[in-house]
């Protein structure tokens, strides 16, 4: 007998076969992208709650002195009564708005004079050659030290607390913007001086735009740099502020005073530099959409 052959059944070709649809590698990329961000936050929270735990169990054991180091439930009982009661200066929302008010307007001060020399040094090489080395010898001295200059120059008010803020947060914009004017495209600067435009034009735009990412990397530093330079002036000598609340905390061995304020300008912090990434993402959409091709 002849073995029995299967005959496969027919195709219908008129009929088109399903296909997997293109946007499934983008989706799962995306899903993934998701489930690594809810993992990422996740760990965090981990991470906080382990130290926070072993912070507070090492406390109430004494195997750290609770004197010295306080412990979280005492941090937290300094800032509920801050926030409650208010504190020996006055209200707390009062003595984080009088930092945060020196703090901003130094930044803007300090970013505003760092980009506008970083792009005119970088573009004109005589002004370079010429302020450069003034600017080294600037950047070399501790700014921290001129914050008691500033407080006899400016006095006890929040102008001395501004100037503090804005020499710490110069620095690092400027040389940021320097290097953007000098890192342009050589290319599209040829390319709009051939379309006929003036210096003035390409300056706004094409080597402001092209320097645009170097300036906003240098931002997320510099408002941390303007909350210290302020902190740091209020510690020395002020009327209000968050910086004075520390110097009084630890006047008195508050220990658990010191770290309220401590926690309270790193939630400042956090809340400024996801404003700062959010106008980042608004700024650089387009870097963002080009990756996605």
């Amino acid at each position: 007998m002849s073995p029995e052959t299967v005959t496969p059944p027919p195709v219908d070709t008129a009929k088109p076969q399903a296909t997997a649809p293109s946007s499934s590698p983008s989706r799962s990329r995306a899903q993934a992208a998701r489930r690594r961000r809810v993992i990422v936050v996740v760990a965090r929270v981990l991470l906080l709650v382990v130290v926070l735990g072993l912070w507070e169990a090492l406390s109430r054991a004494e195997v750290i002195d609770p004197f010295n180091f306080s412990m979280p439930s005492e941090i937290w009982d300094q800032i509920t009564s801050w926030v409650l009661h208010g504190t020996a200066l006055g209200s707390l929302g009062e003595q984080i708005w009088y930092t945060l008010y020196e703090a901003l307007l130094g930044w803007v001060i300090g970013v505003v004079a760092g980009v506008v020399l970083g792009i005119a040094l970088g573009r004109v090489a005589f002004l370079a050659d010429l302020f450069g080395p003034y600017i080294k010898v600037l950047n070399s001295i501790p700014r921290i030290v001129l914050a008691p200059i500033f407080l006899i120059w400016f006095g006890l008010g929040p102008a001395s607390k501004i100037a503090s803020a804005v020499v710490l947060v110069f620095f690092p914009v400027f040389f940021n913007a320097f290097q953007g004017a000098r890192e342009v495209n050589r290319d599209l600067v040829a390319n709009a001086r051939i379309l006929g435009a003036t210096d003035r034009q390409v300056t706004l735009q094409v080597v402001i735009p092209s320097a645009t990412s170097w300036i906003f990397t240098s931002l997320h530093v510099s408002f941390g740099f303007a909350l210290i330079g302020a902190i740091v002036g209020e510690y020395i000598g002020a009327t209000r502020g968050i910086g004075l609340l520390v110097a009084q905390s630890q006047g008195t061995l508050n220990s658990a005073g010191v770290y309220a304020a401590m926690v309270i300008l790193a939630v400042v912090a956090l809340l400024a530099e996801g404003l700062l990434t959010f106008a980042e993402r608004r700024v650089f959409r387009w870097k963002s959409s080009n990756s996605e091709h």
